[in-house]
């Protein structure tokens, strides 16, 4: 039986990963994109792309957990450049009070002490008293994740278009991933803008990601490759699209040299911002439209839920998806 034909609309990390995932599952896949170049117009080219399942729970429902958990197995199974060292929470010790509200909120998570932290981090040895490490999560460095998947993709034998105005496709089925793309066509997403720094420093070297806990401003440090860093983020209510403020800025680096006043020394590489679409709940969703399945509402949990969203799609194609909360048909 010849499998239906699929153009995907959107070719950032959840475009990506539908497009993979139907691709090796033997559909024709036409994955089409707006911007003149790879992952130059997606939001989540803006992330940390931690797999963090656990420490989302802080703030995220159940489910989005679920997702992320089954989203790590996919990853690790696909993708050779998975970091698996954990995640390191910390607080200063005037904000002690912060780690145990995030403990009580969040599961998979031993606590440490000084010794076992600096064991972990050398480079934060006397740091920090007390941290929660969570040892099954894991990251990958965004340009590289989704470099893989672009080039699997293609070997896969998929067709890729960029530069491409989609408005309309001759094939069985649509799968819509433009995320803040189709806010004219959603009319309950809305858009959250999130602040960054990607920085390099030769003075301090991590091994997992650092998140940071603080009253007024949180802040998390991934490691990538050559002594590079991303820190970041934060979560402001806003569909805007222009330059870092001045006190995102000031907030970002001033808690930065908090965990480490080596970081005082880094190079900073580049200031930027992207937009992440969300739902009111910051809960994702795939809407079925007839032969347009849209999928969106990722919220800051992109790289996280995309390979579940995928698998949960490709399982509803199929007809093996018997209930799913996150799926509606209008």
């Amino acid at each position: 039986m010849k499998m239906p034909s699929i153009t995907v609309v959107g070719a950032g990390i959840s475009g990506l990963w539908q497009a993979y995932t139907l691709a090796y599952r033997g559909y024709t896949v036409h994955l089409v994109d707006r911007a003149k170049n790879p992952f130059s117009k997606a939001a989540s080219a803006y992330a940390g792309a931690m797999l963090a399942p656990y420490c989302e729970r802080e703030t995220a429902p159940p489910i989005v957990q679920d997702l992320g958990l089954r989203s790590l197995d996919i990853w690790r199974a696909t993708f050779s450049g998975v970091v698996s060292n954990g995640t390191l929470v910390v607080a200063h010790p005037s904000d002690q009070s912060e780690l145990i509200r995030f403990s009580r909120l969040t599961e998979g998570h031993q606590t440490i002490n000084s010794e076992e932290l600096a064991n972990l981090e050398p480079d934060l040895a006397k740091r920090f008293r007390t941290g929660l490490f969570y040892a099954e999560e894991a990251h990958v460095e965004p340009a590289a994740a989704a470099g893989f998947l672009l080039r699997t993709i293609r070997r896969l034998g998929a067709r890729i278009t960029f530069d491409y105005d989609w408005s309309d496709s001759d094939a069985d089925y649509v799968i819509d991933c433009r995320g803040m793309g189709a806010s004219q066509d959603i009319t309950s997403l809305r858009g959250v803008r999130g602040e960054r720094f990607i920085i390099q420093n030769s003075d301090i070297s991590l091994k997992r990601p650092i998140r940071f806990l603080h009253p007024r401003t949180p802040l998390y440090v991934v490691p990538w490759e050559m002594g590079t860093c991303m820190v970041g983020a934060t979560v402001i209510e806003s569909d805007e699209k222009g330059p870092v403020t001045l006190r995102s800025a000031l907030d970002l680096l001033a808690t930065a040299y908090a965990i480490h006043p080596a970081f005082g020394g880094a190079r900073i590489v580049a200031i930027d911002a992207g937009v992440r679409p969300a739902f009111p709940d910051n809960v994702p969703r795939v809407i079925v439209r007839g032969r347009q399945i849209i999928v969106n509402g990722l919220y800051r949990h992109g790289f996280l839920l995309a390979p579940a969203l995928a698998e949960l799609v490709a399982d509803y194609l199929a007809g093996s998806v018997v209930l799913s909360p996150l799926i509606a048909e209008e």
